[in-house]
C-alpha cells in the first residue's frame, strides 16, 4: 500500500529543491539586495563575483587581492566588477515584477560634483541591456568595473583606504494599485596592501603622478576642467593636460599682461596654474583652485613646484617627487 504521507513529504522536498535552484544566483556570484522590505526588494539587485554573507551590502578589498580586485595588481586601486539585474527572482518573499525606471546616483555629467564616469558607464549598461520599462525576469547587465583609487601616496609612502557607494533607485510599473520603489546600495572599499604605497610602483613618472593625484582628483571633475565643461577653455583629463598647460598662454588677460603661461617651464612664479593652487593671486587673477574645495595638499604643491622648476618634463622622475 502506498504511503500517502511519505509521497507528500517527497513532493514538498522536490518543490523546495526546485525553488532553491530557481532562485540561486549563478555560480561564483552573489546577489546583493540593497534595502527595504523583502516583499519589494526584488525590483533591482546588484550581482558581484565576491562571496558575501546574506544581508551584507559592502565589499572590502585589499589592493591586488584577486578574489575581489579584478586587475589583480598592487597598483593603488581596486576594480570591482558590478552587474545590475531587474525583476530578480532571488527573493522568494517578493512577488513584484515590472520595472518602470532605474537611476544610479551621480551617473549624470550635469555639473554634479560627485559625478563618477564609472557610475555613468554602469547606468549606460542598465539603459541598454535592461532598457526600462521591462517585465523580463532576471534581466541583467554585463559586469562593469567600478574603480576605487586609494588616497595617497602621502609623505612617508603612506596610503589610506577609499570608498565608493553605489545607490540605485528603481521604480516599479503600476501594480497592486500603486507604484513601488526599491532603493539599493552597495559600498565598495579599497584598502592598501602592506608596503604597497611606493610612488615608483604606482606612477610612471612625476607628470603621471601630477596627472593622477592632482588633475584627476581635484581638477578634471564635473563642472570644472573635464571634457564636458572645460572651464576657462582648459581640459585637464588624461591625454590632454600636458599639451593644454606646458608653455601655453592662459586665457586670463591679467595673467597674460604679466607674462604668465599656464605652466612656464622652469619658473613656478610665472606659472598661472601653480599660482592658482597656492592662492598667491592679485586683483583680476581669479580665485584659488580647486574652487570651493579644500586646498591642495602641501606635499602635492611641492611636487608641482619641483616639476616646474625642472622644466616640466612629460616623462621621467624629477628629484624629490618620488617620495
Amino acid at each position: 500500500m502506498i504511503n500517502q504521507k511519505r509521497i507528500r513529504g517527497v513532493v514538498r522536498l522536490l518543490g523546495a529543491l526546485a525553488l532553491a535552484l530557481a532562485v540561486a544566483p549563478p555560480a561564483g556570484a552573489t546577489i546583493v539586495a540593497g534595502g527595504g522590505p523583502r516583499s519589494q526588494d526584488c525590483l533591482a539587485v546588484f550581482d558581484v563575483p565576491v562571496a558575501l554573507a546574506p544581508g551584507v551590502r559592502s565589499i572590502r578589498c585589499v589592493d591586488g587581492d584577486p578574489a575581489c580586485d579584478a586587475d589583480g595588481l598592487v597598483n593603488g586601486e581596486c576594480r570591482f566588477p558590478v552587474a545590475v539585474c531587474a525583476n530578480s527572482t532571488s527573493e522568494p518573499l517578493c512577488s513584484l515584477s515590472g520595472v518602470q525606471s532605474m537611476f544610479l546616483a551621480h551617473a549624470e555629467d550635469n555639473g554634479d560634483p560627485k559625478f563618477d564616469p564609472d557610475f555613468q558607464a554602469l547606468q549606460s549598461r542598465i539603459d541598454n541591456a535592461i532598457d526600462p520599462p521591462s517585465n523580463d525576469l532576471d534581466s541583467c547587465t554585463s559586469p562593469s568595473n567600478i574603480t576605487v583609487l586609494l588616497k595617497g601616496p602621502f609623505p612617508g609612502n603612506r596610503c589610506r583606504s577609499a570608498t565608493k557607494v553605489l545607490k540605485l533607485t528603481t521604480t516599479s510599473t503600476f501594480q497592486v494599485n500603486r507604484f513601488y520603489t526599491d532603493t539599493d546600495t552597495l559600498r565598495l572599499t579599497c584598502r592598501p596592501a602592506v608596503d604597497s604605497c611606493d610612488p615608483l610602483s604606482l606612477f610612471d613618472g612625476t607628470f603621471d603622478r601630477i596627472q593622477k593625484q592632482v588633475f584627476n582628483a581635484s581638477c578634471a571633475t564635473s563642472g570644472c576642467h573635464d571634457s564636458q565643461s572645460q572651464a576657462s577653455g582648459l581640459l585637464l583629463e588624461i591625454g590632454a593636460a600636458y599639451a593644454q598647460t606646458v608653455g601655453v598662454t592662459t586665457n586670463n588677460g591679467v595673467a597674460q599682461g604679466l607674462g604668465w603661461q599656464r605652466i612656464t617651464p622652469g619658473d613656478p612664479a610665472l606659472s598661472y596654474l601653480f599660482r592658482k593652487v597656492t592662492g598667491d593671486l592679485g586683483v583680476g587673477l581669479g580665485s584659488r583652485m580647486p574652487l570651493g574645495r579644500p586646498p591642495l595638499a602641501a606635499n602635492l604643491i611641492e611636487i608641482l613646484r619641483l616639476w616646474i622648476e625642472a622644466g616640466a618634463p612629460e616623462t621621467g622622475w624629477v628629484a624629490g617627487t618620488d617620495a
